[in-house]
């Protein structure tokens, strides 16, 4: 039986937590201004500039980074399989001739080439195996070629399984291969078509290897090409791998990105980017736990029941069961990757807490985000305010060296970060275990 200065402690657990400094615009009850409308939204993109021979991001106190892999295309994803080897999705969007219309769409065009956005997708995945002396790939190979923007990865069983723009491809895959020459087979289509607004498909599969879980953007920033042109869309949609059907899962998620299975409760977490125009701090990007079934908001509403008034029509009946979503990660931030920490290297704080890559704001001033933060949890929960763990993306100019997207955990531990501005691969490890002189086994 818990002793009364225990019970008091435990009581006394939810106002403490509630009593924690958050920065604006994060934490499981952001404080919200109201909504600004201007005629001429704001642009402001940190210019790509690049890394330094002798420049890196800076980390966390007691950690040190290397370079895992330098000279990469546009890398955005990561995958660890089993056997230690990292696959990096090297890839950007695929042509989309009516998503860059009008005065916005040119502005949009002229925004993706100043950030560094707008190069050809290499359409490829590379296979790093090993770690040298120096903290970085022992070897690189070309894994799988000939994709059609690929994002997404996930093996089951002896499948290994890629989202490209407009489907799910099934490969079959041997531990230790370094190469994969057979055409993909498709599984499910995914939306995509000539507009294809957020044309990143994520994918993480179920604990129990039984279902697999797909990400879906909008076709828009708030529903302006029509409600038609989001059948779909705005979704995470769930495929049972034994017979190929396939589900909405969860709707109303602008954005959703990363994902992945909280290690205590092996609840689904994603990270998602909500919507744009409304001011320096409208509206937060935000990660939640996904219930099935459930409806976030998208497009009529944003953080439980916030009214976007720019939807036309109004639809009551489901901003009344929005969910509002678990923490606020700040308004333009762009909070794309998403890993929970559940390895051992890392000290104890660490221990179940998730790492958030952050690629950086366009429409903000000041910037927000270019950095990797992380979260502790407790309970199954977030439990205090985000802290700064890998940054120095932005140079003193405002240029954006980088620009982190997945984070993952490797075999060892160690965090791994994709700069898709600065083409490398990032390590970030304890400083005394930074480059261990090993291989990952095959």
């Amino acid at each position: 039986m818990r002793s009364a200065p225990a019970l008091l402690l435990l009581s006394l657990a939810p106002l403490w937590a509630a009593a924690q400094s958050y920065p604006v615009g994060f934490g499981p009850t952001p404080q919200l201004p109201e909504p600004e409308r201007k005629l001429i939204p704001t642009v402001n993109i940190a210019p790509a500039s690049s890394w330094g021979a002798q420049q890196q991001p800076s980390a966390a106190a007691g950690f040190a980074v290397s370079a895992y892999a330098r000279g990469l295309d546009h890398p955005r994803w990561l995958y660890v399989l089993p056997n230690g080897d990292v696959l990096v999705a090297e890839t950007n969007a695929p042509a989309k001739p009516d998503d860059g219309k009008g005065i916005k769409g040119m502005v949009m065009k002229q925004v993706q080439k100043k950030a560094g956005a707008a190069t050809e997708s290499a359409n490829r995945i590379t296979l790093l195996r090993g770690l040298d002396g120096k903290g970085g790939a022992q070897s690189r190979s070309v894994f799988i070629k000939g994709l059609n923007s690929p994002f997404g990865m996930a093996l089951v069983g002896k499948y290994l399984y890629v989202a490209d723009t407009d489907a799910v491809l099934r490969f079959p895959y041997q531990q230790g291969d370094t190469s994969i020459s057979v055409a993909g087979t498709k599984v499910m289509d995914l939306p995509a078509g000539t507009i294809n607004h957020h044309w990143t498909k994520n994918l993480v599969a179920s604990p129990d290897g039984k279902y697999l879980y797909a990400t879906v953007g909008s076709n828009s920033n708030v529903a302006e090409n029509g409600m038609d042109a989001e059948q779909g869309r705005a979704a995470i949609w769930q495929l049972e791998i034994a017979t190929n059907k396939s589900r909405l899962y969860a709707t109303g998620l602008r954005n959703a990105n990363g994902m992945d299975w909280e290690p205590q409760t092996k609840t689904l977490w994603t990270t998602v980017n909500e919507r744009d125009e409304l001011g320096n701090d409208l509206v937060p990007d935000y990660m939640t736990s996904v219930k099935e079934g459930g409806f976030y908001g998208w497009p009529y509403s944003y953080f439980g029941q916030h009214v976007d008034s720019r939807v036309s029509p109004q639809k009551p009946e489901l901003v009344a069961k929005a969910i509002a979503p678990d923490y606020a990660l700040g308004a333009h931030t762009a909070s794309l990757g998403l890993s929970f920490y559940n390895a051992a290297l890392f000290p104890r704080q660490y221990q179940g807490g998730v790492f958030i890559g952050q690629h950086g704001s366009w429409n903000r001033k000041p910037h927000s985000g270019y950095k990797v933060v992380f979260i502790p949890f407790s309970g199954g929960k977030p439990s205090g305010p985000p802290q700064d763990f890998l940054a120095g993306f932005l140079d003193q100019d405002g240029k954006a060296r980088g620009r982190p997207v997945g984070v993952a955990v490797d075999q060892a531990g160690a965090l791994l970060v994709a700069d898709d501005v600065g083409n490398v691969i990032w390590r970030v490890a304890p400083a005394a275990a930074a480059a261990p002189a090993q291989s990952a086994s095959h």
